[in-house]
């Protein structure tokens, strides 16, 4: 059985580490370690996964952006990133993360979340293309990659621009 819970002190060190794992790299150990290090960080949104055993075996991080257009800037969320241990992985337990993850963003008020992820993946938990709503980030990303979930019907309405994300982003943007 697999259990959701807020990060806590003791995770950071298995959190990086799982990270590296699954993608085999640092790039996303040192974006999570950056947020959690910046004034973005929002600790009930940084969620981690636990199997039976209390080992972290999955983690997934909401931190925030905002969509900047010449009218106005709308406060948001970016999904990123999300890891679960690769002897972990097609068991649910991502599946889990973003429906605990999406549910914590919208009981603290937050309305819309973007990734950039598997297009395959997202859209089951309501992520659409984000260009087909005149949403833009500024970097380099195949359409279907960057998608936008509504978390309230109707949170895009009149919302257009460009993601501006934390200067934690900036090392892998």
């Amino acid at each position: 059985m697999i259990h959701i819970r807020p990060e806590k002190p003791d995770d950071i060190e298995s959190i990086d580490e799982l990270t590296r794992l699954a993608f085999e790299g640092e790039d996303e150990a040192n974006l999570t370690a950056a947020i959690r290090a910046s004034d973005y960080f929002i600790p009930a949104l940084s969620l981690v996964a636990l199997d039976d055993t209390d080992q972290t075996v999955g983690h997934i991080l909401f931190s925030p952006i905002t969509i900047e257009s010449s009218e106005r800037s709308v406060e948001a969320l970016a999904l990123a990133p999300m890891a679960v241990l690769p002897e972990y992985q097609n068991r649910g337990i991502g599946s889990l993360l973003i429906q605990h993850g999406l549910a914590a963003c919208k009981k603290l008020g937050y309305t819309i979340v973007v990734v950039v992820g598997h297009p395959e993946y997202y859209p089951r938990f309501g992520f659409k293309p984000a260009r087909d709503y005149g949403l833009e980030v500024p970097f380099e990303v195949p359409d279907e990659a960057f998608m936008v979930c509504e978390l309230v019907p109707g949170a895009l309405k009149n919302v257009q621009g460009v993601v501006k994300y934390s200067p934690a982003f900036d090392s892998v943007l």
